[in-house]
């Protein structure tokens, strides 16, 4: 089936059909170019250049300069009173149901919770973070009048089993995860740092020096990772830094790989295209589950290492989904996990072929999938790992774990070789004691037990969720990587994002991307799930009543592309001076 697949197309089999990055066949004219070039034995450099231009997803996310500078041609504008509820050509009967159902809407969000709103607003003017989450909540359009009027509130002051309590006292379930670090539960993170910081109480806040509890730490990481060794860091994204900057201080190359739509923290080494304001240098960003990506790994000299991020299994050359993208149903996503199994041990191979640091970036997916992470889930094994967010125990972390020939940071026959990496905060004595607290509940019989079923509770709960939702016709599925999900639509429209504010509504807490990732913790009970789907099911059904799901025969993702693409060349026509 494999061979099949790549010699028909010169793709590995795709996890989403709809999605796949290049699943036709060469036109002739390139495929006599590269037989041409093959033939002529041109070494290197046209030939590689084509090969290395193929390997790249057809996509904006796959093109990172051309990203860049076509996101800065795009002018900011934004819809009237009245178009702000016909953007999608609804006729005026649905606009008017659509307005009054965001009064309503709006209303219900502020009712009860005067203080937590006036607070969170005071942020915004003084906390960037808050200032920029608050601005890309929504598409780009609908911004002004959601800001005003759609004002959910970004503090909590509680938080107890599976739901979270914001300054007024209102409660709801948390489906944050805390960007993933809520793997075990609230209350177990709470414990952790408490009993954490009690192992260590004697030394405190000592830097430089280690508390001993960090060898039982250690030891436990590496047997996990199945490394030799282990670094600690203040934060995910430092451990990858360290884990790239070793790579190529080993391989004496100068080139990284990233594949189209992952993220690996936000330093300008890994992060490219938009929101990245300069060019990342020395960055290959190429399609995953290719053929022709394995092909150009196989034949470049100059790559070091390879960045893996196992979340993208979830959806392959795509970027984190949030509903500030939402302007048609085009979001899509597919797990398929014989699929990307197949897709990393043809990696592996390659890498160990080529002597290129295959690096997995579990700091999102550690010890979610399995207590030995991606590398256990899938079966294969990396050169270097990195850790971070749940490991800490609930304070801040990152860990690299990898070969003794690739964590040694200088060289012995080389006394002014070296390279070098420090922190002032590594190893902090409280991160070590609340992370021994997490690794030690890892190896706890139920934890364990757990872990064993985990897919099988995860895909059922979402697989009962979805057939609710398919039995009311309702037009929204979810579809999930174990305890990790995103929410899909089944029909074209321009109102998809609203559904996180009914969701808010109905008492469900979600970060500010919205419906694109919802994150469950593993400490959910059967009831906690039973009652976070009703909730998401009465808020769809609210939406629906409220007309934003209206769909006519000429509502298509199409038209509603061509529209946008006609709005935005005539505001900036406007903007030229």
């Amino acid at each position: 089936m494999l061979a099949s697949s790549t010699a028909d197309t010169g793709e590995l089999p795709a996890l989403n059909p709809e999605a796949r990055p290049v699943d036709r066949r060469r036109p002739a004219l390139v495929r006599g170019l590269l037989g041409a070039l093959a033939a002529i034995n041109l070494p290197g450099k046209a030939y590689a250049r084509v090969m290395l231009s193929r390997a790249k997803h057809r996509s904006l996310a796959g093109h990172p300069r051309m990203a860049r500078r076509i996101a800065s041609w795009i002018p900011f504008y934004e819809y009237g009173p009245d178009e702000y509820f016909t953007a999608d050509g609804a006729p005026a009967a649905i606009a008017e149901r659509r307005r009054a159902g965001f009064d309503r809407l709006a209303t219900r969000l502020a009712t009860g919770k005067a203080k937590t709103i006036e607070q969170s607003r005071a942020l915004a003017g003084i906390v960037s973070d808050v200032s920029f989450t608050s601005h890309y909540r929504v598409p780009f359009q609908f911004r002004s009048m959601a800001q005003q009027r759609l004002e959910p509130g970004c503090l909590l002051w509680a938080a107890e089993g599976a739901q979270v309590q914001d300054l007024d006292g209102n409660q709801a379930y948390d489906v944050t995860g805390s960007y993933g670090v809520n793997l075990l539960g609230n209350d177990f993170y709470k414990g952790s740092i408490e009993r954490g910081a009690e192992l260590v109480r004697e030394l405190g806040p000592i830097l430089g020096s280690y508390h001993p509890i960090i060898a039982d730490i250690a030891r436990r990481l590496l047997a996990i990772s199945r490394q030799d060794e282990v670094s600690f860091h203040m934060s995910g994204t430092e451990a990858v830094m360290q884990a790239v900057r070793l790579a190529r201080y080993h391989t004496g190359r100068s080139h990284v790989v990233r594949f189209c739509g992952s993220y690996h923290g936000w330093w300008d080494g890994v992060q490219a295209g938009i929101g990245n304001p300069r060019p990342s240098i020395e960055l290959y960003t190429l399609k995953e589950m290719s053929a022709t990506t394995l092909e150009v790994l196989r034949m470049r000299k100059d790559i070091a290492c390879v960045l893996v991020n196992p979340l993208q299994a979830l959806h392959p050359n795509a970027s984190a989904p949030s509903d500030s993208t939402l302007i048609s149903a085009g979001r899509s996503a597919k797990f398929d996990k014989a699929a990307y199994t197949e897709w990393l041990r043809q990696l592996r191979e390659i890498c160990s072929e080529r002597g290129i640091v295959l690096i997995f970036d579990e700091v999102f997916l550690g010890f979610r999938l399995a207590r030995g992470g991606a590398q256990e889930y899938f079966g294969v094994q990396a050169d270097l790992v990195t850790y971070g967010k749940t490991l800490g125990g609930g304070l801040p972390i990152g860990v690299l774990c990898g070969r003794r020939r690739y964590m040694q940071r200088f060289r012995a026959d080389q006394p002014t070789n070296f390279c070098f990496a420090r922190g002032t905060f590594n190893s902090h004595p409280y991160v070590l004691g609340a992370m021994h607290e997490f690794l030690a509940a890892l190896e706890r019989p139920e934890v364990l037990a757990s872990y064993a079923v985990l897919d099988e509770v995860w895909d059922g709960r979402c697989r009962r969720l979805n057939a609710r939702l398919a039995e009311l016709d309702l037009p929204v599925r979810i579809e999930n990587m174990t305890s990790v999900a995103t929410v899909l639509y089944t029909q074209p429209g321009r109102y998809h994002w609203m559904l996180q504010y009914y969701l808010r509504d109905a008492g469900i807490y979600l970060s500010w991307i919205g419906t694109g990732r919802l994150i469950f913790n593993h400490a959910w009970s059967e009831e906690d799930f039973e009652q976070f789907a009703r909730r998401f099911v009465a808020a769809a059904e609210a939406m629906r009543a409220d007309g934003w799901w209206w769909s006519g025969p000429e509502l298509t993702t199409r038209s509603i592309k061509r529209r946008v693409l006609r709005e935005t060349l005539r505001a900036a026509l406007r903007r030229r001076p």
